[in-house]
């Protein structure tokens, strides 16, 4: 049976909030009510929709006299009938966004959407909010049927560290340390079958003796070469942590080596650590994220995880993965002056953190070993290594199976809530929270 129209109707939360609504030749105009409680719109009821078939589902908004479209047109689809009064549809229903394309003309929200199993109807709701004025124009919505949409395969992910007690004998020079990370990399693709490879902060060069800019290495060369033969006879992606010589500048930097053996991308790390940045290592200056044969990757390393904004715009280029080379997180350690340790609830704690508010796979690869992880995106660990083992390894999903308890998409919620507009303020360099740093007059 195919999809049909049940009807189009006019839906509000309640009579007060109810925008003035009327149907408009091929349109449905939805007017502000003159009130800010003014909440509503037009939905569409559908019938004979085939469960776990992808639909995509678009419709055109044309406005006028609407501040901020982003906040105030808001589309949705539930899966189920909705009452025309019904804004609390409980936790049995499931349902989606749809957003709208940015720009500044008309805008069009579309989305492909998978019909749940036991669908048996859909209602699409546009709906203006949050305005005591304008007017927009809804078109009438159109629905494609995909058909059983390609299910992404799961991607086999590994840390490779070495043990926590590894000798240091061996990785006294570069070529030792590449030889070291090389070894554990091959091993990690050909015996744990790993697709995305995981190696720590400036590997290949941590335990050689001498300054930054004596062991620093060009990329591509010799070093990023040895681990490209890896990539490319396992189609296996592989992130390289080392010390990058760029012409006069030295960088902490991670080379994504891509399945091919080509070097993908390079991240350099943005915020360094106090020793580094007077050290004359340069910092990068962006949050790159590359496609590769195993989903978009974007990188972080060691002291990025503790400014906020480097996981998040990692999120927000879309990375399905954030590799985090790292040695160590001072909030994950002793709060007082003394010898460092690990503390493990607070490790685990803070990469949970970040996984799930950027909804991507962590991959957090650390020098001493104990603390590697895999996690996925509803923060579940799966693989940690305590310090004992060359290298973890765990199969991570892209099925979007992750809902919240009230039938919305996690990853939809995460970003559609934000209100991007608030936040300028905040990216100014003198914020209060430094200011509270001076001494008071």
């Amino acid at each position: 049976m195919e999809f049909s129209l049940v009807r189009s109707e006019v839906w509000a939360p309640h009579k007060d909030a109810a925008p003035n609504s009327r149907a408009e030749g091929d349109g449905f105009v939805s007017s502000a009510n003159g009130t800010r409680f003014c909440c509503g719109g037009w939905q569409h009821v559908y019938s004979g929709l085939v469960p776990g078939h992808a639909y995509r589902i678009s419709w055109r908004a044309t406005w006028d006299g609407i501040r901020e479209p982003t906040d105030m047109l808001v589309g949705h689809v539930y899966w189920a009938e909705m009452a025309p009064d019904c804004s609390v549809p409980g936790t049995a229903i499931i349902w989606d966004y749809v957003c709208a394309e940015p720009g500044g003309g008309p805008a069009v929200f579309s989305a492909d959407l998978v019909a749940p199993a036991g669908t048996e109807c859909m209602t699409i709701r546009a709906t203006l909010r949050w305005t005591a004025e304008g007017r927009v124009v809804w078109s009438m919505p159109t629905i494609e049927d995909l058909g059983k949409p390609v299910v992404r395969p799961p991607v086999r992910v590994a840390v490779a560290t070495g043990p926590q007690d590894a000798p240091a004998e061996g990785r006294r020079t570069v070529a030792g340390g590449t030889e070291y990370y090389a070894r554990l990399a091959e091993a990690a693709c050909s015996e744990g079958g790993a697709r995305l490879v995981a190696l720590p902060e400036i590997g290949i060069q941590w335990l050689v003796p001498g300054h930054a800019y004596e062991k620093a290495v060009p990329v591509p060369g010799p070093e990023t070469d040895r681990f490209a033969d890896i990539a490319r006879r396992h189609g296996a992606v592989i992130v390289l942590g080392l010390l990058e010589k760029a012409g006069d500048a030295v960088h902490n930097s991670a080379v994504i080596i891509d399945a091919g053996g080509t070097v993908a991308g390079t991240y350099r790390k943005v915020h360094l650590a106090s020793s580094e940045a007077m050290s004359g290592i340069l910092p990068g200056d962006g949050f790159p994220v590359v496609d590769t044969a195993v989903g978009r990757v974007g990188c972080n390393i060691c002291m990025d995880s503790s400014a906020t904004e480097s996981s998040r715009l990692v999120g927000l280029n879309g990375a399905d993965f954030l590799v985090l080379p790292i040695m160590g997180d001072h909030r994950a350690c002793r709060w007082t002056p003394g010898r460092p340790y690990l503390d493990e609830a607070r490790w685990r704690c803070i990469h949970r953190t970040r996984a799930m508010d950027n909804q991507l796979c962590m991959v957090v690869a650390r020098n001493r070993s104990a603390g590697s992880c895999i996690i996925d995106r509803s923060g579940e660990v799966l693989a940690y290594n305590d310090g004992n083992r060359d290298w973890i390894v765990a199969d991570v999903r892209f099925d979007d199976r992750y809902r919240k308890w009230s039938g919305g998409c996690f990853r939809q919620v995460n970003w559609r809530q934000r209100r991007p507009r608030l936040y300028r303020a905040f990216t100014e360099p003198d914020p209060a929270a430094l200011r509270r740093l001076r001494p008071r007059s």
